[in-house]
């Protein structure tokens, strides 16, 4: 009987785990099962507690007509418009719909989407066919709206699925409220789709890159649509706060790259109304904008400058109205100070080289006070990283001229033009086996690994730590060019290591 039992109870808990990744693999969208959840009410329930279809179709075409605004405004890098499916057209089976379905040309398991004649560059490169065989499957998170997903496709790449969350606040209330499932998730539905197209129209390298998309049916709801995206990492701010000035420095630049595409795309200044470090990833250290479905690109009208107030919760900012009857540079402005409260009072100035602090501090009070544009505020970023890439941010004139250059194999000494070099004894091909000391911010939670731009600075450093007695030198790089050096507290161990090179302290 106990074997009985047992056998009954795994062979539940393996179709359990079963369907749950199949749901994931064939339906990206749904969320797995949660136990003891409500399915909510079924497609016929009539029109729920509140509201009715009229008022959700009226949502649903204004959703509809946004879409198709950014889908064929102005030219640009990805213009076209989205394959068109039941999500795309006003058919028949929703709210109050009036037009005629177009005939269904395609199968889920079609290839990538085509793209209508005429259209400026490559439709996505990835479509249903590339979904059919992924594996590791993981559920990243959710929003109000989509749920994203981590899987890795045949040829060993990993992306991300953005579908609809069917366990969802969005679709969730919409149900509630109108008890109409199909044209409920239509609704959520093209959130997702504005973002779909978002990510086409604004390509750039601090925007999340779209890979394709995917119409599949799934249970009752025809077409259900999902993204294959750029996977990237959440940014986590506490974490932020404990690496290198340099990784936040990139942040940062990104950053400002990115609103000044914004404030200079394809489709007119483009504003992040839900502007929070969770809308943002990170690629190979590159900040990247993922959440596009509150954007929104028309600037505020208005009669007079009554009518601009910028509000945040610290503080209000009243923008001029213009002669057109537009608030100037709102969408722009938003985006700064969002940047400015969420990213640039935090990561900017703390350890920063000290040269560098009276630029970086001017950076972060100008746009806490809008005294700058988008324009003005990248300038003076790419002047920083200028200053820190060249060398010339170093305050001793002889390590920023270059005194002190990594010297060529073979060299006896450790540089030339600065007496603090003929201190170190070079040893290339060694290395030091621990005598590791901590030191912050280091690249090594259990060392003192940090990026120099010379020989000099290297020694300046060492000779700075009272605990220093020995550097070494890594072939690593860091995305300016900089070299990561480890610096010791002695070098007792020292070991072969083609790719490495000593420098010590002389006694004395």
């Amino acid at each position: 009987m106990r074997r009985r039992r047992a056998a009954v109870a795994a062979g539940f808990c393996a179709s359990f785990l079963l369907g749950s990744v199949l749901n994931v693999l064939f339906a990206p969208g749904s969320e797995p099962p949660r136990p003891g959840q409500s399915p909510g009410p079924s497609p016929a329930s009539g029109l729920g507690r509140r509201g009715g279809r009229g008022e959700l179709a009226r949502q649903i075409r204004a959703r509809y007509e946004e879409v198709q605004r950014y889908s064929r405004g102005g030219p640009g890098p990805g213009a076209g418009r989205p394959e068109r499916r039941r999500l795309m057209d006003l058919a028949p089976g929703g709210p109050g719909l009036q037009r005629p379905r177009p005939p269904k040309t395609r199968t889920s398991s079609d290839g990538p989407p085509s793209w209508p004649p005429g259209s400026p560059g490559p439709g996505p490169r990835l479509g249903c066919a590339a979904l059919r065989n992924v594996s590791g499957a993981q559920y990243v998170g959710s929003g109000y709206t989509k749920a994203v997903y981590r899987v890795r496709l045949p040829g060993g790449a990993v992306v991300a699925l953005k579908a609809v969350d069917f366990s969802g606040h969005d679709l969730g209330s919409c149900v509630r409220e109108f008890g109409a499932r199909r044209s409920c998730y239509r609704l959520a539905a093209h959130k997702l789709l504005k973002e779909m197209v978002l990510l086409e129209r604004l390509r750039h390298p601090n925007v999340l890159q779209l890979y394709g998309y995917c119409y599949q049916d799934r249970e009752d709801i025809p077409d259900t649509l999902t993204t294959i995206t750029e996977l990237g990492a959440p940014v986590e701010m506490i974490q932020l706060l404990q690496t290198s000035w340099e990784d936040r420095f990139r942040i940062c630049l990104s950053l400002g790259r990115l609103l000044h595409h914004l404030a200079h795309s394809p489709l007119g200044s483009v504003t992040l109304l839900d502007f929070r470090p969770r809308q943002f990833v990170l690629v190979d250290g590159e900040l990247k904008v993922t959440d596009l479905d509150d954007a929104r690109v028309e600037e505020t009208a208005c009669q007079s400058s009554a009518d601009c107030v910028l509000s945040f919760p610290a503080r209000n900012f009243t923008l001029p109205c213009s002669a057109q009857g537009w608030c100037e540079n709102m969408n722009e402005k938003r985006n700064l100070y969002n940047a400015y409260r969420f990213f640039y009072t935090y990561l900017l100035p703390h350890s920063a080289p000290p040269s560098l602090r009276p630029l970086l501090d001017a950076i972060v009070n100008a746009t806490g006070e809008l005294t700058w544009g988008v324009d003005e505020t990248l300038a003076q970023l790419e002047t920083t990283l200028y200053l820190y890439r060249s060398g010339q941010y170093l305050q001793d004139s002889k390590a920023s001229s270059g005194a002190g250059e990594w010297p060529q194999p073979g060299s006896r000494d450790c540089g030339r033009g600065d007496s603090r070099c003929t201190k170190y004894q070079r040893i290339p091909d060694s290395t030091i086996a621990q005598a590791d000391y901590r030191c912050w911010p280091s690249y090594h939670h259990s060392g003192c690994l940090l990026s120099v731009f010379n020989l000099a600075e290297a020694v300046g450093i060492c000779e700075s730590h009272a605990q220093c007695r020995a550097f070494v030198l890594t072939n690593q790089t860091t995305w300016t060019g900089r070299k990561l050096v480890f610096f010791k507290s002695g070098w007792n161990q020292l070991v072969p290591d083609a790719s490495k090179t000593t420098y010590v302290r002389a006694p004395g």
